[in-house]
């Protein structure tokens, strides 16, 4: 994927899984609750001939653990129904950042 190929690019190395309440670093044994990342960015893609087949890639960092890295989930269809917080973070984040400037809302 051209997506996590720039991302490792730009030091985001870490292959992050999510583990129930956790994103997880297995490879350093790091379990991060939901307070302990931020998502930067992420990527969106559909299945080539089934566009039911989606998956979305988030680029995350973590000061608290000096680490930046990569989770490839599901999205859509396939998407594991979860009501983690941390599951909670990753979709709220990409609905906020999918929404048109006008529909955003605002503090008042």
């Amino acid at each position: 994927m051209d997506a996590t190929n720039d991302l490792m690019k730009r030091g985001y190395t870490a292959n992050l899984s999510i583990g129930g309440d956790t994103v997880d670093d297995k490879s350093q044994d790091i379990h991060m609750t939901a307070d302990d990342f931020s998502i930067d960015e992420f990527y969106r893609f559909e299945g080539a001939s089934n566009p039911s087949d989606m998956s979305i890639v988030y680029a995350v960092s973590s000061p608290k653990y000096n680490l930046k890295g990569i989770i490839v989930d599901a999205y859509g269809t396939y998407a594991v129904d979860s009501s983690s917080a941390v599951q909670a973070k990753l979709h709220h984040w990409m609905i906020s950042h999918n929404l048109h400037s006008s529909d955003r809302p605002t503090a008042s």
